[in-house]
């Protein structure tokens, strides 16, 4: 019988071999419809030439012209006629040593079949192709959008206070400075679109607009020209806000927003994901964003040299002395140590371990993904930090594929998907803009690694690398609580008009008042009250912005005032101002029924001397 005619080559296998329909289902995928692919039960009879017990004994490779290659041979062939691949020919049959090595290996596997079997499920599961991402980076760029969302929604309400004419830190006055003293790089070195307007008319609109950008975003709408403008006018507002915006979220945005628009597809409509080839190299590039903000947040913790993480006692302290607790972290607190210590074992243990299984195998990196959402939702019930666990949750998304995503999806449009799709073309126009860009955040990611380990103490191109790029905060150093707080001091801003009868101003969220709760404010983040309790650790010469506070306070802002929880003195400002500090902790149980406090304290002193409208500092810039 004449072999039935075809002008694409055919690869014959072993269609009883479990091993072997895993790895030619890889294969299809990525040969596409170039090769033909037909188990040897099935076609034999059309190869006489072809013994029985070859088909057995290895793939045969049926070229149109009627050549025959078996074994290692018909393997390199056959991928050859994937896109990118033509090299690995190349390879098997011009480098020295590599033919016999590869045929080699192929009777090894032939021979261990149902061990490789085993392993193989072991590490990828049953569904062995190509991996697809169009539904996990559809839905990234959606929590993105949500995200800058959150972000844009509750700066709109604090940037005037923050950094307006009558602000804290009056962006007017340091863009004044900077002109005074620095050329044209300015624009570099402190990029914002207030350059060319820094009112406060200017700063809402900037939040106005990131707001709408943001729902685009989320909408899928022209999401390369969302991505962009989210990204443009956050950069803008963080540059702003100086000390007020400079927390690692707030990088951590930037970094992944910036990623994003070598990620996001370039069209206008929306358009459910329909497994069209998403770029590699922004997915790689997000995975490996992943995996230095979490391994960076573990290996601080030990190279600081703080003892509470050495000796695994530091969530004794961590749920009282953290920024902003939930309420949850007051019954957390009440654990017993043997709970508390064994919590920071899991900790360091996922901070430094798991975030290697992001480049493991695809059920090893499933599992490290679910590990580092299942930590951040732990993070996100005890303490409130703003969008941080939602952008690290979306970037987890993104080490799950379609073929698993799917399962989590209602039947009616997990139906609307393909299950492959062509493979994106090895050099678009897309690859030579990113590839680029590729290496320059490589390098200074592995170049941000190593700084850990010699505590930042770069030299030479990889210190020049990070610096150049450390305005538009494209690449970052990330580790919370590296050096972890074992008190908690608070500062208590008092106002009076008598000099003798004091009452305290209220921020809406940080302690104050001892039978408030604590509250949940995530995703959104009040910025002054994550500032003062950082000003709270060291004194007013720490925290240049303090004095511009009280004195603001001693002039009545409205905006400053709006930052506020109580205005004690809702009719005009107090002569006097002045700031104790005290010593915070949570009450245990039995304070707590019978007084109903939520928080005790104890008085340290002054932290800032009395003063009047007459005495205050000007304000600095």
């Amino acid at each position: 019988m004449e072999p039935p005619r075809s002008n694409k080559p055919i690869l014959v296998f072993d269609g009883d071999c479990s091993f072997c329909k895993l790895w030619i289902e890889r294969w299809r995928g990525l040969t596409e419809d170039r090769v033909e692919y037909s188990p040897f039960q099935e076609v034999a009879e059309h190869f006489p030439d072809i013994p029985r017990e070859s088909f057995a004994r290895a793939v045969q490779l049926v070229l149109p012209d009627g050549e025959v290659l078996s074994a290692a041979h018909a393997v390199f062939r056959t991928l050859a006629f994937a896109r990118g691949w033509a090299w690995i020919l190349w390879f098997y049959r011009r480098f020295p040593g590599v033919a016999p090595a590869s045929e080699l290996a192929y009777r090894w596997v032939a021979r261990h079949r149902n061990l490789l079997y085993r392993v193989t499920l072991i590490f990828w599961g049953r569904h062995f192709a190509r991996p697809l991402f169009s539904i996990a980076g559809w839905n990234f760029l959606r929590v993105l959008g949500v995200t800058y969302f959150f972000a844009f929604l509750s700066l709109s309400t604090q940037i005037v206070g923050l950094a307006g004419r009558q602000g804290i830190l009056p962006v007017t006055g340091l863009l004044s400075l900077i002109a005074s003293r620095v050329g044209t790089e300015r624009y570099w070195l402190f990029p914002t679109l207030a350059w060319w307007g820094a009112s406060d008319s200017a700063l809402r609109l900037m939040t106005v607009g990131g707001v709408i950008s943001s729902i685009l975003l989320i909408f899928d709408i022209a999401p390369i020209v969302a991505t962009s403008l989210s990204w443009i006018l956050y950069l803008s507002l963080v540059t702003a806000g100086q000390d007020f915006l400079g927390f690692q979220w707030d990088n951590l945005l930037l970094e992944a927003g910036f990623l994003a628009i070598l990620l996001a597809p370039w069209r206008l409509r929306p358009r459910w994901p329909q497994s069209d080839s998403w770029p590699r190299m922004p997915r790689w590039l997000l995975w490996f964003l992943l995996f230095r903000l979490m391994f960076s947040s573990g290996v601080v913790k030990l190279v600081s040299g703080d003892s509470t993480w050495r000796n695994l006692t530091a969530l004794d302290y961590h749920y009282y002395t953290q920024p902003l607790p939930t309420p949850i972290a007051w019954y957390m607190n009440l654990l017993p140590p043997g709970f508390q210590h064994a919590s920071v074992v899991f900790v360091l243990g996922v901070e430094l371990m798991v975030p290697f299984l992001i480049f493991t195998p695809r059920l090893w990196r499933f599992a490290g993904g679910g590990i580092l959402i299942f930590l951040q939702v732990l993070i996100a019930l005890t303490g409130n930090y703003a969008f941080f666990n939602l952008l690290t949750i979306a970037l987890c998304v993104l080490l799950f594929d379609d073929a698993c995503l799917r399962r989590f999806m209602p039947r009616a449009l997990a139906a609307r998907l393909r299950t492959s799709s062509p493979a994106p073309p090895r050099f678009s126009l897309r690859s030579w803009i990113t590839a680029p860009i590729t290496v320059i955040i490589l390098a200074a990611g592995l170049s941000q690694i190593a700084g850990l380990f010699s505590r930042g103490n770069l030299h030479g191109p990889a210190s020049k690398l990070l610096s150049h790029l450390e305005p538009a905060r494209i690449v970052n150093g990330y580790g919370l609580f590296a050096v972890m707080t074992t008190t908690r001091p608070e500062i208590i801003i008092e106002g009076s008009n008598d000099g003798a009868n004091w009452l305290p101003y209220e921020l809406k969220y940080k302690p104050g008042d001892l039978r408030r709760a604590p509250r949940w404010v995530e995703p959104f983040q009040p910025r002054l009250d994550w500032q003062m309790w950082f000003a709270a650790l060291g004194d007013p010469r720490g925290s240049p912005w303090f004095t511009n506070l009280m004195l603001r306070l001693l002039q009545g802002s409205p905006p400053v005032l709006g930052l506020l929880g109580r205005n004690p003195f809702p009719q005009a400002p107090p002569k006097y101002m002045r700031a104790l500090i005290y010593n915070y902790r949570f009450t245990g149980w039995d304070e707590r029924w019978a007084q109903g406090n939520w928080w005790k304290r104890e008085l340290l002193g002054s932290y800032f001397p009395t003063v009047t409208l007459k005495q205050a500092p000007e304000a600095v810039p």
